[in-house]
């Protein structure tokens, strides 16, 4: 199927009306956009639900984070809290074995105890001493700080007097605190009592006062710090900071009533799911784009395809309504498409063509292998632009002339897989061209049966001079016989040229007979100027005017019929005689021949009234005369010779004689030899 293209001039033809027929496929390009779009508000809302979900994960995150935090804090304050209580039974032990007296420090002598972080730090331990079983309740007996707290608030001294009795009677470690001082604020300190029981006797208590502050500075590592702010509160109503931004542990201190309150300083980015999450929203992104580019790709195919429809609507419609055959073949000489004028052409339809290979079924039985050369050819060269003319043969039988034109089939990439043909049906042509060649081969018969009276009046005066000269022969020879005063040596060489002169009155009536019979031509080897000399001489007469000529000094050959060449040149040397008195100076007729171009020029002029330019155009027309009593076929029978010898013959005026000037061109032979070159 041939490619249809719009012109460059209506290249902003849209197939508007053809494109009507595409309005169809709207609702289903309608569905395709409702798809699209709502693809899309599925991923907003995937985005709109990922950023909710995003924002509660770091939120719960954010809470896990400070419980664990808290926990861990609340752990750590916790053992360090009951390291130093091993660290105090330990005293305490050391204590009792080297009868330590009441509020005695045994610091110096644990040099080699391996204590924890609260006894190791400066600054926890504000003071410490170790108080007997019997001196329990006596408020001045006791480590340096124990009566100066004891003194300052009397909470101070029911609580630590409670501490003691705790300590004593639940056998385990017991806190007071926070100190007040005198005013009644709160210090950072708490007193821990550590009791000893020696063989389940009560021994004493190992009493240290700490430093919460320091003790927390201690515990808490620096890169905790880093982030976070640990305050101190004595109950859960004692805030300065607000819950979402900070939250409390406990210190799970027997005795006190006291929390730790952390508070972020730095927050802490959730990275990961900050990192899903963009990642997530870039995946979105290119969707987006690509749903955008896939709708613009959308559009573009409809339109592309729209303008296809009407394209191949347009190119169905055109191939419906030409008459000429389309096939395509591939180059196996398979058959791939034909159109509707080319089954109607051979009578098969398009079914029973497709797939069938050569030899094809319209192909007629006895031109198979001529055919098949043609074929060959086909794929090997493609045809000319002038085409190929094969007949095929109908299904009912009858032979079809046809004109075949070739063309490459070639896909997109330019790669040949076949032949796209366009047949024409020529059957109505070939048998109007062969009526033509009947029809013109009856009128030049007729023409030449018309013309052999006029070829006959004008040979007569070719005839009677040989006639007349053979008579005058005849009748001397006959006169000297009867006289007696010839002998043979006398008569021989009359009797020889009335042979001569039998024989050429012969051909010349043979000739005539011939052309009047159409039959062909006998060309033979002839030089022009020897021709031209011996028939020119002939016209050296006193009834007539004498021709003047002018003829090259060496020999210009022809292919050419001596008789008939010989009755054109006579024909026109005569016409000239007849026309040239009835110029308006003296009467002469010229001859001239010269070579121009590789033909033989000769040229007839008179001093005549020439030829209008109205009637050089039907001059060598038959029956068309400007004598009276004339047949008009003397021309007409030139203008045949002229062109039987694959020659041309025009008129004009000349330019020195004025009257009409008979130019006649003729090819030159082939030269044998480089003494036949001019």
């Amino acid at each position: 199927m041939t490619q249809t293209t719009v012109p460059a001039a209506d290249a902003s033809f849209d197939f508007a009306l053809l494109q009507q027929s595409a309005a169809r496929t709207g609702s289903r390009n309608r569905r395709a956009l409702w798809w699209l779009l709502g693809l899309l508000a599925l991923l907003l809302a995937s985005v709109v639900t990922l950023l909710l979900y995003l924002t509660n994960f770091e939120a719960e995150e954010a809470t896990r984070r400070r419980a664990a935090e808290a926990q861990w804090l609340e752990q750590s304050v916790q053992f360090h809290f009951r390291r130093l209580e091993d660290d105090l039974l330990v005293l305490s032990r050391q204590a009792v074995q080297m009868g330590a007296g009441v509020g005695s420090s045994l610091s110096g002598h644990a040099l080699d105890l391996k204590a924890g972080l609260l006894w190791r730090e400066p600054g926890v331990i504000l003071s410490s001493g170790w108080i007997g079983a019997g001196q329990l309740n006596d408020p001045r007996v006791g480590p340096e700080r124990w009566p100066i707290d004891w003194d300052a608030h009397p909470d101070n001294a029911a609580a630590l007097a409670l501490m003691q009795s705790t300590s004593q009677g639940l056998r385990r470690a017991a806190y007071a605190g926070l100190m007040l001082q005198a005013d009644g604020s709160a210090t950072d300190v708490v007193w821990l009592a550590v009791p000893f029981f020696d063989r389940g006797q009560f021994a004493g208590n190992y009493l240290v006062a700490v430093s919460l502050n320091h003790a927390l500075t201690a515990v808490v590592p620096g890169w905790f710090k880093q982030d976070h702010r640990v305050q101190l509160l004595t109950d859960e109503s004692n805030t300065e900071i607000e819950r979402d931004s900070a939250y409390r542990a406990g210190l799970d201190l027997p005795g006190t009533d006291l929390f730790v309150q952390v508070a972020l300083t730095q927050a802490q980015p959730t990275t990961v799911p900050r990192i899903f999450f963009l990642v997530a929203l870039l995946f979105l992104s290119g969707m987006l784009v690509s749903l955008y580019a896939l709708r613009r790709d959308i559009i573009k195919r409809q339109q592309v395809q729209s303008l296809l429809q009407a394209q191949v609507a347009l190119r169905t419609a055109m191939e419906n309504s030409v008459t000429i055959g389309l096939r395509a073949w591939d180059l196996g000489g398979n058959i791939l498409y034909v159109n509707d004028a080319f089954c109607r052409m051979v009578g098969y339809s398009a079914a029973e063509l497709i797939g069938r290979t050569i030899p094809f079924p319209y192909w007629p039985a006895e031109q198979i292998d001529t055919l098949q050369r043609v074929h060959d050819d086909i794929l090997a060269q493609g045809t000319s632009g002038e085409g190929v003319e094969v007949q095929f043969q109908h299904a009912d039988g009858h032979l079809i002339d046809v004109l075949i034109h070739e063309a490459p089939l070639n896909t997109a990439a330019g790669e040949q897989i076949g032949w796209m043909s366009s047949v024409l049906d020529i059957s109505e042509r070939k048998r109007a061209q062969r009526m033509a060649a009947q029809q013109q081969e009856k009128l030049e018969a007729s023409g030449r049966l018309v013309a052999v009276g006029e070829v006959a009046s004008t040979l007569a005066h070719e005839l009677n001079q040989p006639l007349g000269a053979l008579s005058s022969f005849a009748n001397g020879l006959l006169n000297r016989l009867n006289d007696g005063n010839i002998d043979l040596a006398e008569l021989l060489p009359v009797v020889a040229r009335m042979a001569r002169l039998a024989e050429r009155a012969g051909g010349i009536i043979q000739r005539v007979n011939a052309f009047a019979r159409k039959r062909e031509l006998s060309p033979q080897r002839l030089d022009m100027v020897a021709f031209l000399q011996r028939v020119l001489v002939l016209f050296d007469d006193d009834s007539a005017i004498v021709p003047a000529w002018a003829l090259p000094d060496h020999p210009v050959w022809l292919d050419a019929d001596e008789l008939l060449f010989e009755h054109l040149v006579n024909n026109l040397v005569a016409n000239a005689q007849d026309w040239a008195p009835h110029g308006g100076q003296r009467a002469q007729v010229w001859v001239g021949l010269r070579l121009d171009q590789g033909m033989a020029v000769l040229t007839v002029a008179d001093t005549g009234p020439g030829v209008s330019e109205e009637a050089q155009a039907t001059i060598f027309n038959a029956f068309v005369s400007r004598k009276e009593g004339g047949m008009g076929m003397g021309l007409a029978i030139c203008r045949s010779i002229v062109e039987a010898h694959h020659g041309s013959i025009e008129v004009s005026r000349d330019p020195l004689l004025g009257g009409a000037c008979f130019t006649v061109k003729l090819p030159l032979a082939k030269p044998r030899s480089s003494k036949e070159l001019p």
